[in-house]
């Protein structure tokens, strides 16, 4: 499961999302999640299924590759689900004890589990389409009329991608350390959740050993090249509109408006 995480990694092919101006990427997964939060009925998330699969189509990224980084939330999702769908009152369709499942929460949880799917794979689709350099050139030109009231909008934005690219590296470290760990006898698996809880701690400790290795080269490889912040920086390549990306803004409009549509006549 843990290499199942699919945020934060590129997926390197040639695709009109890849090609895409990464404000453009940045303002249409804004635009997606806001409408799922506005979405409350079935219409209105069937255009979002269409929104998504068109872009996904069009971003050349398996659809299994990126349904396979669902793995890792589907804990939250049953948490999530059951919690809705037995603790909502409504009317009663089934009832056990004191669990009652009701229509309400039926159709909430189902809402709330569609929503959780969506906003994962749509994040993961602009990770993924996006490398690191672009989501921080992107970030900071988006953000950078807060510079005017002293946000340090590039550090910030360096920051967020240096999460983001850490990821995966991060995933891969824990897949090896586990490995490691189990060779040696290690065993992640039987016990209470006071014994699992324990048997973590071989796992963790490297892991943040690592963690804190990692971080110290890359801040020494950042001062070794005479890193100083935003200021004065220049790009090597600048960020500029194209046509595909006058083009995806009229499209994320048409699917807003579409969303609202649906959500006022439905």
């Amino acid at each position: 499961m843990i290499r199942d995480i699919t945020l934060g990694q590129y997926y390197p092919v040639d695709s009109v999302i890849h090609r895409l101006d990464p404000r453009t990427k940045l303002f249409g997964t804004l635009v997606f999640i806001v409408s799922l939060f506005l979405a409350d009925n079935l219409a209105a998330y069937a255009v979002a299924t269409l929104f998504l699969a068109v872009v996904i189509r069009l971003s050349h990224v398996p659809v299994s590759f990126i349904v396979r980084g669902l793995k890792a939330i589907v804990v939250i999702l049953l948490i999530s689900v059951s919690f809705n769908m037995f603790l909502t009152p409504g009317t009663v369709l089934f009832q056990l004890g004191f669990l009652k499942l009701t229509w309400e929460g039926l159709k909430i949880a189902g809402f709330m589990a569609l929503r959780l799917i969506y906003l994962v794979i749509g994040s993961s689709v602009m990770t993924l389409t996006t490398t690191p350099n672009e989501l921080t050139d992107g970030l900071e030109k988006s953000l950078g009329f807060l510079n005017k009231v002293g946000v340090p909008v590039h550090e910030v934005s360096m920051m967020m991608s240096i999460a983001l690219r850490f990821i995966p590296i991060l995933v891969e470290e824990t897949d090896k350390i586990m490995k490691a760990q189990m060779a040696r006898g290690a065993d992640f698996e039987t016990g209470n959740l006071i014994q699992k809880a324990k048997s973590m701690v071989p796992l963790l400790v490297p892991l943040f050993i690592s963690a804190f290795r990692r971080a110290t080269d890359l801040a020494m490889a950042m001062e070794a090249r005479c890193y100083h912040g935003g200021v004065g920086r220049t790009k090597m390549k600048p960020l500029k509109y194209a046509r595909q990306d006058r083009i995806g803004y009229l499209v994320y409009a048409v699917y807003f408006a579409a969303v609202l549509a649906v959500r006022a006549v439905l």
